[in-house]
């Protein structure tokens, strides 16, 4: 039984202040708080899904700054195979600029770098990969033709693929029956759908018809509240968990990651998204990306004190 998880995707270098209120626009806020972590959608979710059990394979492009031995050696230092990323000569490493406030919100900016080089031609260099995995994970940081050749070739492997449709700013990505598993927040929901997605009611119309556009199955994510999951079977809400949150930056990546690892282990979808609920909640109480993503021990005593039951609609 194909048990490995595959990621394609981005990988970045976070640049994250932190201060009491988030500046608007022209205005000047000090006495911030500076720190330099690892992050990247691809890289975020990569490492979730290792922390969190599964056995992962992550290719990504890097360039040949300083930054790139780092990261490759973070991933390396959580059990990942390293082994299919690409470092580009004369390039830089994907960069991001977070600031974030007291509650946990955040602007995000990203520069691609390197990112950009991850190419439907790298992708067919990958082609066994995808066949062998037993499920690819892909976003939306990276160029979009990349992403279209690995549903193609998943399609054709009988691969299934778990889409994070974020952040949806390319069209072109078609969300259709080459999508084994979507994943959205209520604004990339509302953007697929052109309509806005504003209640627990409008998450589950929403996730409904997000199916009906060929998907197996939905996550539409709705942060504290938990997630709305659907299928041809219909909708059903999933609880979150009530935290304090510190930095919301990756808690969308980290619940992609833990619950590709629990869909792989064959949990139900309800299931795997109270196990991905768990990890997503855990993160936000910690500061960064990558350093707030906890481990699979660390998940199950979670949720051995705070397991909520689903509830069906």
């Amino acid at each position: 039984m194909k048990r490995g998880i595959a990621v394609f995707g981005s990988s970045n270098v976070d640049f994250i202040m932190k201060v009491q209120a988030l500046p608007r626009r022209g205005e000047t806020v000090t006495d911030g708080v500076f720190l330099q972590t690892f992050g990247g959608k691809g890289a975020n979710q990569a490492v979730a899904a290792a922390r969190a059990g599964g056995r992962v394979t992550f290719v990504t492009c890097l360039g040949d700054d300083p930054y790139a031995p780092r990261m490759i050696a973070n991933f390396r230092a959580d059990g990942m195979d390293t082994s299919r990323v690409v470092c580009l000569p004369g390039e830089s490493c994907g960069s991001a600029l977070v600031m974030l406030d007291q509650g946990g919100d955040n602007y995000l900016t990203v520069a691609p770098g390197a990112n950009a080089g991850l190419t439907p031609e790298v992708v067919r260099q990958h082609a066994d990969l995808i066949r062998d995995s037993a499920m690819v994970i892909l976003q939306m940081e990276v160029p979009v033709a990349a992403d279209r050749e690995v549903l193609r070739l998943a399609a054709e492997s009988g691969t299934r693929v778990l889409l994070n449709y974020a952040p949806a700013r390319d069209p072109a990505l078609a969300v259709d029956s080459t999508v084994t598993g979507l994943v959205v927040n209520e604004v990339e929901a509302g953007q697929l759908l052109d309509t806005q997605v504003e209640s627990t009611d409008a998450a589950m119309e929403a996730a409904r018809a997000l199916v009906r556009l060929g998907p197996g199955f939905v996550v539409l994510t709705l942060g504290a509240t938990g997630v709305v999951v659907a299928d041809r079977q219909g909708a059903r809400r999933v609880p979150g968990f009530a935290v304090t949150p510190v930095d919301t930056t990756g808690a969308g990546d980290t619940f992609c990651g833990a619950l590709a690892v629990a869909l792989v282990e064959g949990r139900s979808l309800e299931a795997a998204g109270s196990f991905a609920n768990a990890a997503a909640a855990i993160s936000v109480t910690r500061l960064g990306a990558q350093p707030s993503i906890p481990r699979r021990q660390e998940i199950d005593a979670f949720l051995a004190r705070r397991d909520p039951p689903g509830d069906c609609a």
